[in-house]
């Protein structure tokens, strides 16, 4: 009798680690399948069982910000941050949600320090580089946005946009050729990009 009931103690328990780790699975597959309402309501019951459960912090916000609610990411960011303060996944999504709020200098400062702490091999280190880039643009600051977009399509480079804004800012910063390389690249990768092909007929203009 003692020891069924140790089994099923221990049966229990496992099955409480499973249905855990379940849950959070699920989460993410939901946002991975654009379900983004309903990975946000799970993470959500995680939390209000756990609310130090940091990866319920992470995949929320991931779903909030692609479901282009901005400030509730940047709180739940910043909560999470409160509960694991060098999370970079949380550091990068928090740059995000200052970013599409207009806070380019929240934003940056998240992003280079998400950069100067992630290894070359994080999964959102393109990313990164290429919402600096962006808010470099937006600063007309275009030779450290050539540089922050150059890294963005060295860590990603089949992201034919993110090609066409590093020909744009090497345009604006006078590059042309260089500039011309980049939309090149750009309608390789998508033929049909009208920015890309009206950049490089600007840029071709100015190099006759």
């Amino acid at each position: 009798m003692k020891k069924s009931l140790i089994f099923l103690l221990i049966l229990l328990s496992f099955t409480n680690v499973y249905s855990q780790t379940a849950a959070k699975q699920d989460a993410l597959v939901l946002y991975n399948n654009g379900k983004l309402r309903e990975a946000i309501k799970v993470c959500e019951d995680e939390l209000l069982e756990n609310p130090n459960r940091v990866d319920s912090y992470v995949v929320m916000c991931w779903a909030l910000v692609k479901n282009k609610q901005y400030a509730e990411a940047e709180q739940r960011a910043t909560e999470g941050l409160v509960v694991s303060p060098y999370d970079l996944r949380l550091i990068e999504v928090l740059g995000e949600a200052k970013y599409y709020l207009g806070k380019n200098s929240g934003a940056m400062e998240q992003f280079q320090r998400y950069v100067a702490n992630a290894s070359d091999n994080s999964a959102r280190i393109g990313t990164a580089y290429y919402f600096m880039g962006e808010i470099f643009i937006k600063q007309a600051r275009f030779q450290h946005a050539d540089i922050a977009l150059s890294s963005a399509v060295k860590k990603e480079p089949l992201i034919d946009k993110w090609w066409v804004r590093l020909g744009y800012a090497r345009e604006q910063a006078g590059n042309y050729l260089e500039s011309v390389n980049a939309y090149d690249e750009a309608l390789r990768l998508n033929p049909s990009s009208i920015d890309a092909s009206r950049g490089r007929e600007r840029v071709s203009a100015k190099l006759q």
